[in-house]
This record gives C-alpha cells, structure tokens and sequence, in this order.
C-alpha cells in the first residue's frame, strides 16, 4: 500500500475530536451520489422498460407495414399483390384484411367499431397472447352465429361479455328505402385488453368473408394488405423497397409511422428524464468541492508537518484527490445497490403501480442494462475528480511554514 493510499484511508475513515460537523457534510457528499447514482439507474431502467413493452405490444400486434392505395379505395386484386410481395425474403407473414366502421349494439349500449376482417383461421398478429376472456374463435357456432373478438374497453362500453350477442350495422351514404343497412349478429367469444387505447378502444375482429358480406367488398378486394417482417429490425428498408417497387395507386406505411405518437412518447421519456436525472449527480459532484475543502482545511497542519518530512505536492494532492474518490466509490456502491434492490422489489412486487389508460401498461416496467451500470460509473468517478481537483491542488500549494505556525 503506497503513501497516498494509507494516508488517504486513514483520513477517510479516521475520526478526530471536534469532526462531527466534518463526518456530517462527508456523509451528506456520499448519500447525494449514491442518491443521483440510483435516480440515475431506475430512470434508466424504467425507461428501457417502457420502451421495450410498448414495442413488443405494438410490433406484436400491429402489422409491420400496411400497404393501401392513396386514395382509400379497395385494393382490386389483392391475392395478386400478394402473390408480387412473397418474393421479399424479408417477409415472414402476409394477409389480406378489410377494415371499415359500424355501429356495433348490445342489449345495453351502442358504440362506434372499427372492424378488420380476416382470415378466420388467425390474424397475423400475437392478438392470441392479450386474450383476457374466452378465446380467438371467429368460426360460426351451432346457432349460425360467426364469432367475434373485441377490445376490453369497447366490450365494457357495450356491457358485453362472452356468449353476448352483438349486432353490428353500416351504410354507404344516406339511408333510404333503396339503400338500407347491412345488418348482420355475431356472438362475443373473446376479449382482449393490450393495454394500448388505440386497440383496446376501438377495433373489433371477425372473420375476413362476414366482413366481406357486412362491408359489400368483393371476394378478390381487401381495404389493405399487411405484412409481418422476420425480423423487425428490416422494417424502414423493406419499405424503401416497397416505395421504389410499388405503382400507384398502391402506398405502403410501417408501423412507426401509423403509431409514431406512441413511439415519439417512449423517445420523449427516453431523452428527458436521464437528462432531468444527471443533473442530480453533477450537483452532488461538485458537492464534493465543499467536502473535500473542509476536509483540507481541518489538516492544515497534518499538510504542513508532511510537506516539511518531505511529501511533494504530487503525493498531497493525491491524497485528497483519493479522499474524493472514496466518497464517490462509496456513494456509488449504496446508489447501485439501490437500483439493483429497487428492480427486484419492482418485478416481482410490482411497487410502482400505473394507470393503464395514461402510460399503457399496469405497473412501471423495468430493465436494467449493464452499459448503463458501466457508463454511470465512469461519469460519476470523472464528475468527482474534477470536483476533488480545486480543493487538492490548494492542498498542494500549501505552504508548510505558515500552516505549522498558525496551527502552534
């Protein structure tokens, strides 16, 4: 052990009489580190949290890229383009699906519905994995009656639960003697809840012919085509791909931009609140000044009797620059412990409970990183060595003479 390190130590961990008020603002110096340190790394834990929840429900559930024509008209010969599109590898699933408003009525209420039909087998998406209630069955019951899977929010809007008969109506322009409703029953056989409003309030599952009939499309024409990619990381550079390849009046769309209101939202937590954070461990950084000038100023004369046995100023202001590297190694290790504590507690408790309606999700998800463990590590011991520097370098400039003088 060298002399700056055991002469360090010591003053570190040493008590003198008369140092209470010196112990006080030392320990203060450590719980503002090891609190921005643990603010820090639960900030940046929810937030990779919440980042990666809202894209595994929303690339879970949304198609990938969505492909319409710019002016909102049925897509012709659907099976066609989609027979085009197979030849992109990059594809993993494709399907055909109608999508068009209507009233939808239970025995208790009537709401607005967005209805996608598709294929009765299943939908492309994990929708199967936010089943609460009953099950994904759109095939026709005993009664004749086909099924249908609606969001938790509309099912609560309506009164309905499972078995519920439901009557969905829709009309092309005005109503007239010519021109009537479709009308057409479906039995509720199961209930999702995502979490996310823009599902859960609005859309309603059926099988791709009833909405064919409901809707008055023809057998060869879908309102879109939807694509699920392999891997989603290809998403932007299948659809530069498709922008190039595809004619009018086709138009292709990916997922972040039907939903960058969600995904701006993630963007926005994931850029202000860290910076909101850091702020934290800058001040009890440079709290460090004031701990480690007191700490200068009560070993006067220690500095001096060490400067006149021969220490250089190279080895004084090591020792004091060490004295602000303990503080930080200290405050650091609780901060980290704190995190660590905090992210158990939060998986398996659920402490922090949500609103669903506001932030998509039941409680506050979280999601340590080990590079945020490293990089608030390598900030917070550079952030107080610049704060240990100025009080060092006057410990160093010291002189001897005087300070054993005044210290008689």
């Amino acid at each position: 052990m060298n002399f700056e390190w055991y002469l360090a130590k010591r003053y570190f961990k040493g008590k003198r009489k008369g140092s209470s008020f010196l112990s006080f603002i030392k320990v203060m110096a450590i719980t503002g580190v090891a609190v921005g340190s643990a603010g820090l790394l639960i900030a940046l834990s929810v937030v990779h949290g919440f980042k990666s929840v809202i894209n595994d429900k929303v690339l879970g559930f949304a198609p990938h890229v969505t492909i319409t024509t710019f002016n909102g008209t049925p897509i012709s010969q659907a099976d066609t383009l989609i027979s085009d599109l197979r030849q992109y590898p990059e594809i993993d699933e494709i399907q055909p699906v109608i999508t068009s408003q209507s009233m939808l009525q239970s025995s208790e209420d009537v709401t607005g519905t967005l209805f996608k039909g598709v294929s009765k087998e299943g939908d492309l998406t994990d929708i199967r994995n936010y089943i609460t209630k009953g099950s994904y069955n759109l095939g026709t019951d005993s009664t004749g009656l086909p099924g249908m899977v609606l969001g938790s929010k509309i099912a609560k809007t309506l009164g309905a639960d499972i078995n519920s008969v439901l009557t969905a109506y829709t009309i092309d322009g005005l109503p007239s003697p010519l021109n009537s409703p479709e009308i057409k029953q479906f039995r509720l056989t199961g209930i999702y809840q995502t979490g996310i409003s823009q599902f859960d309030n609005i859309l309603a599952l059926v099988a791709r012919p009833h909405a064919q009939k409901l809707f008055q499309f023809q057998e060869s024409s879908a309102s879109a085509i939807e694509i699920r990619l392999k891997d989603p990381s290809k998403i932007e550079s299948l659809n530069q791909k498709f922008i190039a390849s595809l004619e009018y009046p086709y138009f292709s769309e990916t997922i972040y931009k039907r939903y960058s209101s969600l995904f701006a939202w993630v963007d926005l937590q994931e850029e202000t609140i860290p910076f909101v954070i850091s702020v934290m461990i800058i001040v009890a950084a440079f709290n460090l000044i004031g701990t480690v000038l007191m700490m200068v100023l009560t070993r006067t004369r220690d500095i001096g009797i060490l400067k006149t046995m021969g220490a250089s100023n190279k080895s004084i202001r090591g020792i004091f620059l060490l004295e602000g590297f303990f503080v930080a190694v200290v405050g650091l290790a609780i901060g980290i412990a704190l995190s660590v504590t905090f992210a158990w507690l939060q998986t398996a408790y659920h402490i922090i409970p949500l609103s669903e309606e506001n932030y998509y999700m039941a409680y506050a998800p979280v999601e340590p990183h080990l590079l945020d463990f490293f990089l608030v590590s390598v900030v917070t011991f550079v952030l107080c060595a610049l704060a240990s520097w100025l009080p060092a370098r006057i410990a160093a400039k010291t002189d001897p003479l005087k300070v054993i003088a005044y210290g008689r």
